[in-house]
């Protein structure tokens, strides 16, 4: 078998999504997910430009052989443009293989460690009521944890909270140019607390919260934070402070017992060695789509559960359901598995992006179609071209960007 065709699809049901699809000379398919939020056009570039001349002719069934031959042989490693890349060549490779053999990914992988897989939500408000509103929302959707984000007295557009127009509806379009948000650390810090309380006054003990402080937080107000909020036993607190500087953590772990998330914007294995080997984390967030794909994402996972650290993939709406797919079939597998983020598609996507996996009682499972179980429909897909879009940028009150 060989791959005889390589195609790169641009499509914006909503918003930007970057596929590969890989053709056999037995006329199999397989889709990857090259997303990358706000620079989707330099991941096409780089996959039409570097990475498709060279993939005709290969054997589809070599995976790790191609991954090394990508990751290793381009002399330039790692960054999101080329792990992103090399992520849909990789998750292609696997659809394909799972479709040979007639079986759904997971079964490759070991096959299935549980019966299903635990989702999580997004809940937010611009104020605490709101707040509790979209709580309540999220249950009644079906889902058994939420991720709680509220706006901030004072502030006019913070992380994880819609930005709103002047008649107070939600902005969901898309972004010619970024949207500046402002921020105040002491605000958030006093705030939060109040935050937690008010949601587990209203829902319970047992209800599992989660809280995304999006690496706004120095190490000593990460520690700080994580304290302050061990009385309402978060599930996680995620990204607490930039982990580029793993080391910082080590003063975090010290001063809290709150669990941490880290790593949604890592994209190797080497960004998480120090935060693994020395047990400063409990969950890793890297995606499919930014890690490399399956067969790294797979090794990191591995290695976490040495130090009874799970999984916990990165899993927004700019995770296309290709990449949501070939996560589930990972979160079915490995033994160590977390939770999962699951933000859902709108119907546009999934009707772009036809997929086998469900979501049903807050629990997604990938289903038994055989490889990833995502069709493109490519028709529709070229209905509606890429529009530009940025993420946010993030501003202090003087003025001075800050991280986002």
């Amino acid at each position: 078998m060989k791959i005889v065709d390589a195609q790169v699809v641009v499509t914006s049901p909503g918003r930007n999504f970057v596929t590969l699809k890989l053709t056999t000379d037995d006329g199999l398919t397989g889709l990857g997910d090259a997303t990358l939020n706000g620079r989707e056009l330099a991941v096409v570039s780089y996959l039409t430009d570097h990475v498709v001349p060279l993939l005709t002719g290969r054997d589809p069934h070599r995976i790790e052989d191609t991954w090394q031959y990508l990751y290793r042989g381009a002399y330039w490693r790692r960054g999101p443009v080329t792990m992103a890349a090399i992520a849909a060549v990789d998750v292609a490779l696997w659809d394909i293989k799972a479709k040979a053999a007639g079986l759904p990914l997971y079964q490759l992988l070991g096959g299935a460690s549980r019966d299903r897989v635990r989702a999580y939500g997004h809940a937010n408000g611009r104020d605490i009521p709101e707040l509790l509103d979209s709580v309540r929302a999220r249950l009644a959707e079906g889902y058994q944890a939420v991720r709680i984000q509220s706006g901030i007295p004072g502030l006019k557009a913070v992380y994880g909270v819609h930005s709103t127009d002047d008649d107070g509806a939600p902005v969901l379009h898309q972004q010619a140019r970024p949207l500046v948000e402002d921020w105040d650390t002491d605000a958030y810090l006093r705030h939060t607390p109040t935050v937690f309380e008010a949601v587990r006054a209203e829902f319970g003990a047992e209800l599992p919260l989660l809280h995304d402080a999006h690496h706004r937080l120095s190490p000593v107000q990460a520690a700080r934070l994580g304290r302050d909020l061990e009385p309402y036993r978060p599930f996680w607190l995620e990204d607490c402070t930039p982990a580029e500087n793993q080391e910082a953590l080590r003063l975090v772990r010290r001063n809290t017992t709150t669990p941490l998330a880290v790593g949604e914007v890592f994209n190797t294995v080497h960004d998480y060695q120090t935060l693994i080997s020395e047990q400063l984390i409990d969950y890793v967030r890297s995606a499919v789509t930014h890690f490399g794909g399956v067969t790294p994402l797979r090794k990191l996972f591995d290695y976490a559960a040495q130090f009874q650290i799970r999984s916990a993939v990165h899993g927004p709406e700019d995770i296309s359901p290709v990449g949501m797919a070939a996560a589930l079939h990972l979160d079915l597998a490995v033994h160590n598995f977390g939770i999962q983020e699951y933000s859902g598609h709108t119907p546009l996507t999934d009707e772009v992006f036809r997929h086998a996996y469900t979501f049903t009682d807050g629990h997604l499972h990938p289903g038994e179609a055989p490889g990833i179980g995502v069709e493109l429909d490519l028709d529709l897909a070229a209905a509606h071209p890429y529009e530009a879009a940025y993420l946010p940028v993030n501003r202090l009150q003087d003025g001075t960007v800050h991280d986002w």
